[in-house]
């Protein structure tokens, strides 16, 4: 069982990086925004919404790494100034490897007119709705630039299977297939 965790700030490319990984590698793709997408019409940005968000996540997960499936790539948005945030990947983390599963962290960077560019992509649009007012998930993405620190420090990330990769001027497939490559999936 493989858990590979594809996180990095809002728009990196996470969600798409991980459609291609998906094909490649026969892992299946769970991103963040599928729990978010399903309570926000009910429940909007709410504490109740984000209770249910890491309730449903953290099911899915132990599900998961119970069964027979081959692995799964979560995305995520890790705030790396935010104890939280490490939580939550440490609790993730703990119930693939109680399970036997190896866990994979790959960390993608972009330059900001990039992600800037990718926050209005179609397909990104059209599979996160709460994204589709793009002043307003503009507005988030620069107002989170004061707040968070979505990019690890050198070295701060733990363990041998942690891959960077910086995706500004790869297309989608690209970086799956050098992610696939590094970890020899």
């Amino acid at each position: 069982m493989k858990f590979v965790l594809l996180f990095g700030p809002q728009a990196v490319g996470k969600m798409t990086v991980g459609r291609e990984l998906e094909k490649i590698t026969g892992l299946k793709l769970f991103h963040n925004h599928m729990t978010i997408e399903l309570l926000h019409p009910l429940f909007g940005f709410s504490s109740e919404a984000w209770r249910l968000t890491e309730l449903f996540r953290t099911e899915i997960f132990k599900t998961v790494a119970a069964s027979e499936m081959e692995g799964l790539i979560f995305t995520y948005v890790w705030a790396f100034n935010q104890q939280e945030d490490w939580d939550f990947v440490r609790k993730a983390s703990e119930i693939f490897e109680s399970q036997g599963g190896e866990v994979y962290l790959v960390e993608l960077e972009a330059d900001l007119e990039k992600r800037l560019e990718r926050n209005r992509t179609p397909y990104r649009l059209e599979q996160k709705p709460t994204k589709r007012n793009v002043e307003h998930s503009e507005w988030e993405l620069l107002r989170s630039l004061d707040t968070y620190r979505l990019n690890s420090d050198p070295g701060e990330v733990p363990g041998e299977r942690y891959f960077r990769l910086n995706n500004s001027g790869l297309e989608p497939e690209q970086a799956a297939r050098l992610i696939k490559a590094h970890f020899k999936f």
